[in-house]
């Protein structure tokens, strides 16, 4: 019997710091807040590098926030756990929430997650033909070349946000799960539509390369799925092969490291299949045991790739830690799923509020925040962004 979240969640956060520092009267300086919120994020990656059974928690939590970054994902799911309180499902800043019509209820801590600081800076090209960032506003080097405004990240902040079952107000339709009954045949079309937008075709063949029931050619543009394959079957192969397509090209350096799609094999194959497992999950279809040949060999990948960036260059700039390596694997694989899902429209809004509108379709397995019942079959009237 699979381990309820909340008990996955326990083993996975165990040992991880808390805020505690702040249930009395002093309170984190930002430096401190950003510290300790790395530090729980490489305790969540350590063990993830122990167990398939731990990555596998955090793209389940992926699948519900899959609006955020992997690394805020496991902060969110992290600091519910410690609290012993039910899942995330709908997380936004107090402000955000004010807008929607809803108040934080007294007495509730925020959550942290880690937010980039930005500027506006004016880009250059001097004569010499390097690019140079000016302040806004500043003088211009002479003979210097504007390019137009850009917005930088200059540092990170821990930004205070809260999960809707922490405030009350205008009633919300909030799903709790994920959907089920999902037409093979309807995401099928939704995960072409994906591969057109990268440029390439999808190609139902009786071929077979190698013998794989999926191939990324990325000379031809071109996927291919097997035609002896059941619908969802070829669905799923299909999310599979769009996780090559977003990232083991022939110019991404990283896919390179962890195997391009020319080269099937170990950290490449783990991210496909965990894109294709998040994708497929978020659209009600659960992929676990037909993934767990896939996922079993993601802790060896990761010493493996950590072995190949040691053998390198000195200096080189990729992640050279299996922390490392994990945060980069996780980073990637939310970032294609998110890139995916963005076209394929699941229900559920992806762990976001700015995103909610309004749906006519009645869900009879989300819950009510804020009402007893459904007022009506044409579903909740919600507040505008």
């Amino acid at each position: 019997m699979a381990p309820k979240p909340e008990d996955a969640w326990s083993a996975v956060t165990a040992d991880v710091p808390t805020d505690a520092k702040e249930s009395g009267t002093t309170r984190m300086t930002p430096e401190e807040r950003i510290s300790t919120l790395t530090e729980g994020l490489h305790k969540i990656l350590e063990k993830a590098v122990e167990s398939p059974s731990h990555w596998q928690v955090l793209l389940n939590a992926s699948s519900t926030l899959w609006r955020y970054s992997g690394g805020n994902v496991a902060l969110l799911m992290m600091q519910m756990a410690q609290r012993g309180t039910e899942e995330p499902t709908l997380v936004a800043g107090y402000k955000e929430w004010s807008r929607h019509g809803r108040t934080v209820t007294r007495g509730e801590h925020a959550l942290w997650v880690i937010a980039p600081r930005t500027a506006r800076v004016q880009q250059v090209t001097l004569p010499d033909g390097t690019r140079q960032r000016i302040p806004m506003d500043g003088q211009l080097p002479r003979g210097a070349v504007d390019e137009g405004k850009k917005t930088v990240i200059t540092g990170w902040r821990g930004q205070a946000v809260f999960d809707v079952s922490q405030t009350q107000g205008t009633p919300l339709l909030v799903p709790r799960g994920l959907g089920s009954g999902v037409d093979a045949a309807e995401l099928w079309g939704s995960l072409e539509a994906v591969a057109r937008s990268h440029g390439f075709k999808v190609d139902v063949t009786d071929a077979q390369y190698g013998l794989t029931s999926g191939f990324t050619d990325f000379a031809e543009h071109r996927v291919q799925v097997g035609a002896w394959l059941s619908s969802e079957e070829r669905t799923a192969v299909l999310a599979h092969e769009l996780g090559h397509v977003l990232l083991h090209g022939p110019d991404d350096r990283l896919g390179r490291l962890y195997g391009s799609s020319a080269d099937h094999r170990g950290l490449a194959e783990v991210e496909a299949e965990s894109v294709a497992y998040t994708v497929l999950k978020v659209h009600g279809i659960d992929r676990g045991p037909q993934s767990a040949t896939y996922l079993a060999g993601w802790a060896d990948a990761v010493l493996d790739a950590e072995k190949d960036v040691i053998s390198q260059e000195t200096g080189s700039k990729l992640p050279g830690s299996r922390v490392d390596i994990a945060k980069s694997v996780l980073g990637r694989v939310t970032a294609a799923s998110k890139g995916i899902l963005e076209i394929t429209h699941p229900r559920g809004f992806g762990g976001k509020i700015t995103v909610v509108e309004a749906d006519p379709r009645l869900d009879t397995t989300a819950t009510y925040v804020g009402v007893g019942r459904p007022p009506s079959t044409d579903g909740p009237v919600m507040a505008g962004p």
